[in-house]
């Protein structure tokens, strides 16, 4: 698949592209080799404002997957308009300056073979009255310091894609 700009990729289609970025950014999302993670959402509301919520992010079948209430304001937001960014939990303490962001628009998932497939493999059940959704990604940045808490200090960026403005102006 070519790294083109506002293609939208599924977590696995990322890895054959960025292997290290997806490697990178499983260790940030899904802690301690669980298939269940943290993060910070943000969904645009009715009137277009943004909204942001703390959520958890399931990994099942390699795919990155969210399960929502159905009444949930997050819910609503994304059944109406799936664009979404998702911020990481910090990294606990011994993983300083670490940060990882997706963007891009959660597709919802009303398939029943899907929903048992994420329970096999995780322990995670879709109830009634909640929604799946599998976020495919347009933008990914994994962001680190190098020479933390000194005056060199500076955030070193890994992005998909490319950022293909400096790469032309380079």
């Amino acid at each position: 698949m070519a790294d083109l700009p506002g293609q939208r990729v599924s977590w696995p289609e990322l890895r054959g592209l960025v292997p290290e970025l997806a490697a990178a950014g499983e260790k940030l999302l899904l802690r301690k080799r669980l298939q269940v993670g943290w993060a910070f959402i943000a969904t645009l509301r009715k009137d277009g404002a943004p909204r942001l919520h703390p959520i958890s992010v399931v990994q099942a079948q390699e795919r990155l997957y969210v399960i929502i209430p159905r009444r949930s304001p997050k819910c609503a937001d994304l059944l109406r308009d799936g664009r979404y960014a998702l911020q990481a939990f910090p990294p606990p303490d011994g993983e300083p300056g670490c940060e990882l962001y997706l963007a891009g628009t959660a597709e919802r998932i009303q398939d029943a073979g899907v929903c048992q497939a994420i329970e096999a493999e995780t322990g995670v059940r879709v109830e009634a009255g909640e929604v799946l959704f599998e976020l495919l990604l347009e933008r990914v940045m994994l962001t680190h310091l190098i020479a933390e808490g000194t005056p060199e200090e500076q955030p070193v960026h890994l992005t998909w894609p490319a950022d293909r403005r400096r790469a032309q102006a380079g």
